[in-house]
């Protein structure tokens, strides 16, 4: 295009083959283009009027035009393709149409000499050579990613009252909440210093996300992410009433949470080895930078901060747009993954699992062996469906359906006895399955439990989620609290019992459990350990190897923008939500048993609900029912958690039993106050929904 560029040569390559490359646009180029520039008007064979288009290599002596062609607008024509000798059906051949080399699959009833109808992709803009395998538009790669060091603003603040030497305590600098260790030399009401990047406090003002707003209008208590000054790393804490950091190490029901933390034991580049373990909040620090090839910066702590507040559909762009810069480039290697659709899992697994983590992130194309087809996204998008549908079938015993919402996915603690030689490797490849699909904008066929995309994230889980495992169990943990000393007459200790087909097995909670008796003294540290037998300790082994094949493609800095709410969004994708049938299978109780829908704030709940985008309509349902997934039927077999069909229900209570709406996501229930105004009711309304996904307590 009349400029000089520097091409460097892939790896693979060797002198006299072809490139294709993709040059960025030249603004000062555009400009002379549009406006005249000097010289004005330009010949046909010269001057500003843009680079000559080179002759399109001819079509192969194989390939024919089908004559007389009716096409609508955009459609593409079809030609008649002659199968070379030596080609048999389900092996593949090159052929050259209107510039583009494209790969035709051989059918099976076909034979050389035989001609076989193909409809090519459209070109590609500029008309040169490529692939249909090769992506229609590359990535572009981002121009001058490489950051070199931050600029920093100094910053002064006076010791809070109460903060000793080498205690942390938490600000607010430009707008972001940081989390400040006191000097060992200083003291309450001493002045100190500290550095911040210039990127991360002077944010651009663009549109933040209803949680932003909510956290920005209602200062309230709760575990927020932070970044430390110290390493500027992501970490969680908690705040107490006064605002200061919440400082107690005694486990408590209310306050206390753990965040599943992942340690990498090796950096194999195939398989890498690690461990996952519940930490206290604190040690669970997560990395604000992701670094490029080159060991420079591609992603800073100011680019994750300022996606942090963006609105949820400018969440997924900026997060798939960073994916398609890890992307590795065409020319440094695609991948081909053949599989047969009768041994689709087995396949699948043998070649997803004989990858690199290099090879995680290239371009993936399939075929279903034995089957015509060229993929440009279809069979992506199919293998992807169908894969995940298998793997979360409960038949094959890698999962099973949560025991309080049927069309959740629960790991199975006893998957070894359904796959007892390779029943972890079908969880690593389960992680990076999923991960690829996020990373190539594809779904995934199956909704979790709730805590597992809280493991996923780094977010705290606490005493409350053992709620949406087994709520009769969290009812009865919560009923010791109130015994007093007569819980020693339980005769009960720090051990559980586990029944797996028929056969009961007593598991010990902590070390040389079975020795150690409940009392009323020790009854926090019994809660804490069951907390995290129920919430890691029964699946540890297969969780942790979900958790490492996830990473191998997804990089954990990336992830925390999101909350785990807008994560099974993403995985699974919004749900196509039917407001009618939504209405017409919704149920009425307590204030509003009388009059139903005709109640006046019934009809507002309704208006409110018809206004609220995808997004919405999607928190709201995971608020009340504990997923985003519409069954298959719609809402008329909407099932509670004892597998009976539990409609969605608007329950009726006065302002006097609760201020906000609260949920029963066990019988799908939302207890919606006698609100007086329909502003008041959409305002509650939005925080409850929104401040769900924060840990916070809003009663």
């Amino acid at each position: 295009g009349g400029r000089i560029v520097r091409v460097r040569c892939p790896l693979d390559s060797r002198p006299g083959q072809s490139l294709q490359i993709t040059v960025p646009v030249d603004q000062s180029e555009d400009a002379v283009a549009g406006g005249g520039g000097a010289g004005g008007g330009g010949s046909a064979g010269g001057g500003a009027g843009g680079p000559k288009v080179p002759d399109l290599p001819p079509n192969s002596d194989n390939v024919t035009k089908i004559p007389n062609q009716d096409l609508a607008p955009g459609e593409q024509p079809a030609y008649m393709v002659k199968i070379p000798e030596g080609i048999r059906g389900g092996q593949q051949f090159p052929v050259t149409i209107n510039g583009q080399q494209l790969t035709v699959t051989c059918p099976n009833m076909a034979r050389p000499g035989m001609s076989v109808r193909i409809v090519p992709p459209p070109p590609p803009n500029g008309g040169g050579a490529a692939g249909t395998d090769r992506p229609r538009q590359p990535p572009q790669r981002i121009a001058n990613r490489n950051r070199g060091v931050d600029k920093t603003q100094m910053f002064e603040v006076v010791v809070p009252r109460g903060v000793k030497p080498g205690q942390p305590f938490a600000l607010l600098a430009g707008g972001v909440r940081v989390l400040v260790t006191c000097p060992k030399n200083a003291t309450n009401g001493q002045k100190i210093r500290f550095n911040l990047p210039v990127g991360l406090v002077n944010r651009p003002d663009g549109p933040k996300s209803k949680l932003a707003e909510i956290k920005l209008s209602y200062d309230k208590d709760g575990w927020t992410r932070t970044i430390r000054a110290t390493d500027m790393k992501w970490q969680w804490t908690r705040f107490d009433e006064i605002g200061n950091v919440d400082q107690r190490t005694r486990f408590d029901t209310e306050r206390s949470a753990y965040v599943l933390k992942l340690d990498y034991l090796d950096d194999n580049d195939r398989l890498r080895r690690g461990r996952c373990s519940l930490v206290t909040p604190e040690k669970g620090v997560v990395d604000s930078k992701i670094k490029g090839a080159n060991g420079a910066d591609f992603v800073s702590y100011s680019d994750i901060a300022n996606a942090q507040n963006k609105s949820y559909e400018d969440k997924i762009q900026w997060f798939q747009d960073t994916c398609a810069q890890l992307t590795v480039e065409w020319n440094e290697g695609h991948m081909r993954m053949n599989v047969r659709r009768e041994y689709l899992l087995s396949d699948s697994m043998e070649a997803v699992m004989s990858l690199s983590r290099k090879d995680l992130r290239k371009v993936w194309r399939f075929e279903f062996i034995g089957e015509a087809g060229i993929d440009a996204g279809g069979l992506a998008r199919e293998w992807f469906e169908l894969v995940t549908d298998e793997v979360f079938d409960p038949d094959m015993g890698l999962w099973s359906t949560s025991e309080t919402n049927q069309m959740c996915m629960q790991i199975n603690p006893a998957s070894e006895i359904s796959c007892p030689e390779d029943h972890l490797i079908y969880f690593r490849f389960i992680g990076r399955v999923m991960g690829k699909a996020m990373f190539d904008r594809q779904l995934v066929k199956g909704h979790m439990v709730k805590h597992l995309y809280k493991h996923i994230l780094g977010w705290p889980v606490m005493f409350s989620d053992l709620k949406d495992i087994d709520e009769e169990f969290y009812n009865s943990l919560n009923g010791l609290k109130g015994m007093g000393s007569d819980i020693e007459y339980l005769c009960a200790d720090f051990t559980t019992t586990e029944e797996t087909m028929g056969v009961k097995q007593v598991v010990e909670l902590v070390p040389n459990g079975e020795s150690i008796d409940l009392t009323e003294d020790n009854l926090p540290e019994y809660i804490e350990a069951i907390l995290k037998y129920r919430l890691l300790g029964r699946y540890e082994a297969q969780l942790n190897e979900l958790l490492l094949g996830f990473f191998d493609v997804i990089p954990e800095p990336l992830l925390t923008i999101f909350d785990f709410q807008e994560l099974e969004l993403l995985m699974c994708g919004l749900p196509e939500i039917d407001m009618t049938n939504w209405m017409e299978h919704t149920e009425y109780s307590g204030e509003y048993d009388r009059e139903g829908p005709n109640h006046e704030v019934c009809i507002w709940f309704w208006e409110v609900v018809g206004e609220y985008d995808h997004e919405l309509r999607a928190r709201l349902l995971q608020f009340v029912t504990g997923t985003s997934g519409v069954p298959a039927k719609g809402f008329s077999s909407l099932q509670g958690n004892d597998g009976n069909v539990r409609k969605f229900t608007v329950h009726g209570v006065t302002l006097d039993t609760c201020v906000y709406p609260r949920s029963h996501t066990c019988f799908n229930r939302i207890d919606l106050p006698l609100y007086e105004q329909r502003e008041e009711l959409e305002e509650k309304l939005k925080i409850a929904i929104t401040m769900a996904a924060t840990g916070f307590d809003i009663e």
